[in-house]
């Protein structure tokens, strides 16, 4: 199965917040990520070697919610400041316990440019 494609749209300087919800099945339910993790890069091009962002369940930027099937991505302030690029891509990964790897998002990243400073 393919990742679904999700564009994210940063505000330079802004808090950014993106929820979704896995789901799968018929009916579709929520699928369990209990005991997973998550890891997200976010590079200028697929092939670039440089990661602009990280972002994972390591260090708070990637939360999973459980049975409930949410995947919040969460990045601060300071650090959507401190993007100095537009365009990029993006892809993100669970990590079941079992051992089993799916990439769940992919997709452009965009970042609109702050205008209000300090």
């Amino acid at each position: 199965m393919s990742s679904f494609k999700v564009p994210l749209k940063i505000d330079q300087g802004g808090t950014f917040q993106k929820v979704v919800t896995w789901k799968a099945g018929t009916p579709a339910t929520p699928v369990d990520l209990t005991g997973c993790s998550a890891l997200a890069h976010i590079r200028a091009k697929i092939s670039s070697p440089t990661t602009l962002l990280e972002l994972s369940t390591s260090d708070g930027t990637i939360t999973l919610g459980d049975d409930a099937g949410t995947v919040t991505i969460a990045i601060d302030a300071e650090t959507t400041a401190a993007i100095t690029w537009t365009q990029a891509v993006y892809d993100l990964e669970i990590y079941f316990p079992d051992g089993t790897v799916r990439r769940l998002l992919s997709g452009t990243v965009t970042v609109s440019p702050e205008v209000t400073r300090d």
